[in-house]
């Protein structure tokens, strides 16, 4: 006899509860034992080394809430991302999100006490541990641990990367998904730089010419990655389908490395020099490239014209009676996608993160813009794919020339 599912799922969330608790009462605990002024900044390492992954939850359990919706209002996206029938539903993402929120604050919460109780090379092994077994379960060859979603990831990453082939719709989503955590990669490469020099649980990472500091040129670098990925991707649109708007896409994402750049040179040229010339430019860029970013999202990435028919379910419900056909939904996703766009500034630019919980928020918040963004641009794709659908069914006698051209059109990116 099993227990009802009601019952079980109470059990489990009560579970969730006492463990949240148990952490936060530990890590406060920890923290109230070191002095003041050691407090402040290992608060500062021991997020810079957690946040990461903290923040690729909360993108995991955000990308199980567009599913659901999807799932509930009949879009197939396993038929616009091009998936196997082994593709994950949503309940799997919100299950590997569930491990990731467990796992990653009681690391961090091990890391706490052990460095406040003296244990400091045990501490120390908690990050490396935890990074270590993210990047095992990524990679693992064998067919276990959602073997074929793990693939499809790490060959999407390898497109990416190396866009030798024409771009399909699933490599420039996860691409522009990936400009979104700019902040994260710039994080992780920080926090393994510094488990790589041995300067975890230390403070030889404070020296400004240290390797691993805030100084370090890595960080720019490591910024502009994403974006340089997806302007590549859009030149390779643009070699194989010559469309013109491809460039101006192109043009989008290389507004971001001035700003990046600019930003960067804070720490490298005279305080007058930086603030008579470069801020003034800095500050340019990050408006030109706000803009210019907002204006996509809108004219581009978007259809306005349906009033969120995504959100229209299969069956009633709360929340698409709340959402579908209601203005207030574009007016409020145009509104914070402006406001948004405008906080990217702040999480690409290196010289504004002292304050490491302000710039965590708004890291967030970004990922937040990124999960509004992916309802409108995938509705305006599945009406896309519908388009086409009835067009080829309304012109299936027309001769094989033309049909093969019509089936050549590739994504517009």
């Amino acid at each position: 006899m099993m227990p009802s599912p009601v019952l079980l799922w109470r059990f489990k969330v009560l579970l969730f509860v006492i463990w949240g608790f148990i952490c936060c009462k530990v890590g406060w605990d920890s923290v109230m034992r070191m002095s003041a002024d050691k407090r402040e900044l290992f608060l500062y390492e021991a997020f810079l080394y957690f946040n990461p992954l903290l923040l690729a939850a909360l993108m995991v359990w955000l990308w199980g809430i567009n599913l659901w919706f999807f799932s509930q209002g009949g879009v197939n996206y396993a038929k616009i991302f091009d998936l196997d029938q082994n593709h994950l539903t949503h309940r799997e993402i919100w299950k590997c999100a569930t491990w990731m929120t467990i796992i990653v604050p009681t690391s961090m919460t091990a890391y706490i006490y052990l460095y406040s109780h003296g244990e400091v090379s045990y501490a120390a092994s908690q990050p490396v541990l935890l990074y270590a077994a993210a990047v095992m379960v990524l990679i693992f060859p064998f067919d276990i641990f959602y073997f074929s979603s793990r693939y499809f990831f790490l060959r999407t990453l390898w497109r990416i990367v190396f866009p030798l082939q024409a771009i399909s719709f699933a490599d420039f989503f996860l691409a522009d998904i990936l400009t979104s955590m700019a902040k994260v990669f710039s994080d992780l490469e920080r926090s393994v730089c510094r488990m790589v020099h041995r300067q975890v649980a230390t403070i030889a990472w404070l020296e400004a010419d240290s390797v691993c500091g805030s100084h370090s040129v890595a960080i720019p670098l490591v910024l502009v990655l994403p974006y340089l990925f997806r302007l590549n991707q859009c030149l390779r649109q643009y070699k194989d389908t010559g469309e013109k708007t491809t460039l101006l896409n192109a043009l989008k994402y290389s507004t971001a490395v001035p700003v990046i750049f600019l930003s960067a040179l804070k720490y490298h040229v005279f305080p007058e020099r930086w603030t008579n010339f470069y801020r003034p430019l800095w500050l340019l860029s990050g408006v030109v490239n706000s803009s210019y970013s907002f204006y996509w999202d809108v004219n581009r990435d978007w259809d306005l014209s349906g009033f969120t028919r995504i959100f229209k379910f299969n069956k009633p419900h709360l929340f698409s009676h709340m959402l579908h056909g209601r203005r207030w939904v574009y007016f409020w996703v145009i509104g914070s996608n402006l406001v948004l766009r405008c906080t990217w500034t702040y999480k690409l630019s290196a010289h504004l993160r002292h304050n490491y919980l302000t710039v965590f928020f708004i890291a967030a918040l970004e990922i937040f813009r990124r999960f509004q963004w992916i309802f409108f641009r995938v509705e305006n794709e599945w009406n896309k794919m519908n388009s086409k659908s009835h067009s080829h069914l309304s012109v299936n006698e027309i001769p094989d020339d033309e049909e093969k051209l019509l089936h050549s059109i590739n994504y517009s990116v």
